[in-house]
């Protein structure tokens, strides 16, 4: 089959290679100049001049991301000399906090809870027993509880120091209005998974290079072409099932571009009046998504001899005037020495207030006085709002036209893994799709 990948983000790359790895032809369009999506490299000037390769903001994988792990094994990404692999930790600068020792699950979990420094004894029990009654019950809750519901009766020190920073890492979403089954779901890949699925897998290099440039050199090594700079800009049937990307004929197309461009797509995609229903349902529930935003702001300690940090990432207390929830020392992860990333997750405000408080908080927290701003990245629609019960647009969309969004419906929030799960699915699904 000919096949049009409209998008070239973790979603779309991931459609393309599994689709190739099947025989299929495969045209990738990004609209873009640079390819990777909301996970992509970007070009930064520090403070003496230098150009430096960063990223639209910080990323972290972890051991349970299989399919993402395969993918770049696939196209010869060494990942054990492109991530640094680390036990979990959510450890502030005090040394207090969740570290996961070395054990199989579920017994990496319960020792590194009931280890866990600066927590009393009561609330180690307490999350224990909670974690405890989570996975006797499948991981499962009902369909409408928030993060909020689920852990309601938690000491408040778990709450800001543990259940708060992973659903708002996790899901961009605050616990009040973050859903509670997806929650459960990344609780029980990262904490529960199999031996090593905990680990935290730190980029040590721009996320360009980690995946969307060495599957785009694998792609046009074996003939297929991938189009960095050409925006799709309309969609009409042809013949039964297949497809014409701007008068380009195709046998099927597989959309990975953010849900509002897809349903942009859809809904003035030229088709049979009687296909006009389906495709207008699809593009009103990804229309109807809410999205949340992620900032990361890079700082430099200027001079900096080396390690800025104890660890190349630490867990921060963050509140009012205080909005970062996490700190990395990209100089310990292939970096400048004296850069650091500081993540704001569910992030609202003004980028000049961010800075100012992001500083501030670096001052007091992690006592860095001479930090200067290099760059904050905001991603306004980083990723969808993850509430309760919500109703995520299918894959397929018709005979022969695909979706492979982060956003698609599934058991995971918008990460890297449910990116390229989606699109591995949405490549399997190419051959049921073409012959409905």
């Amino acid at each position: 089959m000919r096949v049009a990948i409209v998008g070239a983000g973790w979603g779309g790359m991931a459609a393309a290679v599994r689709a190739a790895q099947a025989g299929h032809r495969v045209t990738v369009l990004e609209a873009a100049r640079t390819l990777g999506g909301r996970a992509r490299a970007l070009s930064v000037r520090l403070q003496d001049g230098r150009e430096a390769q960063l990223d639209n903001g910080q990323h972290i994988l972890i051991g349970a991301y299989s399919e993402c792990l395969a993918l770049m094994d696939a196209v010869g990404v060494s990942v054990g000399e492109a991530l640094l692999r680390l036990p979990l930790a959510l450890r502030f600068p005090d040394g207090t906090g969740l570290a996961l020792p070395d054990l199989a699950p579920p017994w990496d979990a319960l020792a590194g809870i009931a280890c866990a420094r600066g927590w009393s004894v009561g609330e180690r029990l307490a999350l224990l027993a909670r974690a405890t009654r989570w996975r006797l019950a499948g991981f499962r809750c009902a369909p409408d509880a928030s993060v909020a519901q689920l852990c309601h009766g938690l000491p408040q020190r778990l709450l800001r120091e543990f259940i708060e920073p992973l659903c708002v890492s996790a899901l961009n979403t605050l616990p009040h209005e973050a859903c509670g089954q997806t929650f459960l779901r990344v609780v029980q890949d990262s904490l529960f998974a199999g031996r090593g699925g905990s680990n935290m897998l730190l980029p040590r290099g721009d996320l360009g290079a980690l995946w969307p440039g060495p599957a785009a050199r694998w792609l046009r090594e074996r003939g297929h072409a991938v189009h960095a700079g050409q925006r799709a800009r309309a969609l009409a049937r042809a013949g039964r099932t297949g497809w014409c990307v701007d008068g380009e004929a195709f046998d099927a197309v597989v959309l990975a571009t953010g849900s509002t461009e897809a349903a942009r797509l859809v809904r003035e995609a030229a088709v049979p009046a009687h296909e006009r229903p389906a495709l207008d349902a699809w593009a009103g529930q990804a229309q109807a998504l809410r999205f949340g935003a992620i900032a990361t702001v890079y700082a430099e300690l200027p001079q900096a001899p080396g390690a800025v940090l104890p660890s190349p990432m630490l867990a921060l207390r963050s509140g009012p005037a205080r909005p970062a929830q996490f700190a990395f020392d990209r100089g310990q992860l292939g970096g400048p020495p004296g850069l650091l990333a500081f993540v704001v997750s569910a992030f609202q405000g003004e980028r000049t207030v961010l800075e100012r408080e992001v500083l501030a908080q670096a001052a007091d927290e992690l006592a860095l006085p001479g930090l200067r701003a290099v760059r904050t990245v905001v991603e306004r629609r980083a990723t969808f709002l993850c509430t309760p019960a919500l109703v995520r647009p299918a894959l397929q969309i018709a005979p022969g036209l695909l979706a492979c969004g982060d956003y698609v419906a599934g058991p995971y929030p918008a990460t890297l893994e449910g990116a390229a799960l989606h699109g591995a699915a949405a490549a399997r699904a190419l051959g049921a799709g073409a012959g409905d």
